[in-house]
């Protein structure tokens, strides 16, 4: 199916900046630029996950949201970090998590290139790549250590209090605030007569995901007596995003949040879980008449969800393999009704980018899991630290459900990436803590030896 506009991100014919945005974008440019780089964190996600991405700048036909205007500041802080040489620009150097999610990144650009042949598409894609990739690494940048993931998550937690306090107001008056600084509609959607709130993301489903995947990132912050505070506020805000939100998919993801919380006495026995959820789906589909995943269709929370929808989704780009496993393809949209709308991330990777994309988009979530396991088996004997790996992998589970139901491609992206970008922060510093511990332990040992052989050394020189 064709864009309606494939100028560089689409949307707008003109630019939408309202003079109040115009002002807090400058501001944001400014502190990104002089701040030390720890403190720039807070004006970078504050202001791209509380403006509405229909805020945009229009030059010369290429579309440039206040999300994209950030990341491209963000490169130039991170180009110029560099140069300085002070710092290593990535925590743990180019992981290989960082290599799965340049190569599916990568593999989507080049196939949508290749099946649309045309100069607009082309600088669509680059839109894409650069929201994508460059996104991607700024927060990368941004997020080094604990210190910045713990900052990271205090200002997830105050921008889910301010969202969910202005979809709660949604729900209560059914006109979104955020559409009045332009460019979003300020009439708020509604299904079987229950009003979906949105805030200032594109649709309710991903503001309900936001909402959802932050709930283990601040059980986790809790842990900080000096952030409860925070923890409290983005609980109330988070809840508040998932629950106005009304969408199945949203509720999923944070009850998956909890279930990978609570999973947490049987750590150590996870690799007999995961055999044991792999034999039951094969049992399944054996005895059941329709086929495994036609489970999918049975689940609606909220009596307005569209599950038949997303099992189609699965089922058709199952049954047409052959049609996108090469390069993806565009024609998706005549598999059946409603085809044209890629709500699962999965399928949305697969059928428009092909094998290329959604095999290393499965090596980043895989990378990312193991990783965190990893991490949690060296840290044996520290709870803390262990307790720290388990609810990043907590949130991960949770965005991974969450892609049943939604492909990101508003702000909630972004959110996927600070997560991301927390992983290789999270793990890198606990190798880097056990190396130093090491070789601190290393040189006791030597300066032990060396004690106990001097006096025998003395009697000999003597």
């Amino acid at each position: 199916m064709e864009p309606n506009d494939i100028r560089f991100g689409g949307g707008a014919t003109g630019t939408v900046l309202n003079p109040l945005v115009a002002v807090a974008l400058l501001i944001a440019v400014v502190l990104i630029l002089v701040w030390p780089r720890r403190r720039i964190i807070v004006p970078w996600l504050g202001l791209l996950f509380l403006v509405p991405s229909g805020q945009v700048i229009v030059l010369g036909g290429a579309h440039f949201t206040i999300y994209r205007v950030l990341v491209v500041f963000g490169l130039i802080r991170l180009a110029a970090a560099g140069r300085r040489g002070i710092e290593p620009r990535l925590a743990g150097g180019f992981t290989n998590i960082d290599w799965a999610f340049t190569l599916c990144a990568l593999a989507l650009f080049t196939t949508f290139c290749l099946q649309w042949m045309v100069g607009g598409a082309v600088i669509k894609a680059l839109g894409n790549l650069l929201d994508a990739l460059g996104g991607y690494f700024v927060l990368r940048f941004l997020i080094r250590d604990s210190k910045d993931v713990r900052q990271a998550i205090r200002v997830l937690a105050i921008v889910a209090l301010i969202e969910g306090a202005c979809m709660l107001n949604e729900q209560v008056t059914h006109r979104n605030i955020f559409g009045l600084l332009g460019g979003s509609p300020t009439q708020v959607p509604v299904r079987d007569g229950k009003p979906r709130a949105m805030g200032s993301f594109e649709v309710y489903i991903t503001a309900g995901a936001f909402g959802a995947t932050l709930l283990p990132l601040l059980v986790w912050l809790w842990k900080d007596r000096e952030s409860r505070k925070y923890v409290i506020a983005g609980f109330v805000g988070a809840t508040l995003m998932t629950v106005t939100s009304n969408a199945s998919t949203s509720l999923l993801a944070y009850v998956g949040g909890i279930v990978g919380l609570c999973f947490w006495p049987m750590r150590r026995r996870m690799r007999e879980f995961r055999w044991g959820i792999v034999i039951t789906l094969i049992g399944l589909q054996m005895v059941m008449k329709a086929p495994v995943w036609a489970l999918i269709q049975r689940i609606d929370l909220t009596g307005s969800s569209s599950g038949y929808q997303r099992f189609e989704l699965v089922n058709q780009c199952i049954l047409h393999f052959s049609d996108w496993w090469l390069m993806g393809t565009v024609n998706y949209n005549k598999w059946g009704f409603d085809m044209w709308d890629l709500s699962n991330q999965y399928v949305a990777d697969a059928v428009t980018g092909g094998l290329a994309a959604i095999v290393p988009f499965i090596l980043v979530i895989s990378r990312s899991f193991g990783r965190l396991g990893n991490a949690r088996r060296r840290a044996a004997g520290d709870s803390k630290k262990q307790w720290y790996f388990w609810c990043l992998g907590a949130a991960l589970f949770a965005h991974v459900v969450a892609y049943v139901g939604i492909g990101y491609f508003d702000q909630m992206q972004f959110a996927w990436y600070a997560l991301l970008a927390m992983v290789p922060a999270a793990t890198s510093e606990a190798v880097s803590a056990r190396a130093l511990r090491s070789r601190l332990s290393g040189k006791n040992e030597l300066a032990i030896r060396l004690a106990a052989d001097r006096p025998a050394h003395e009697a000999i020189v003597r």
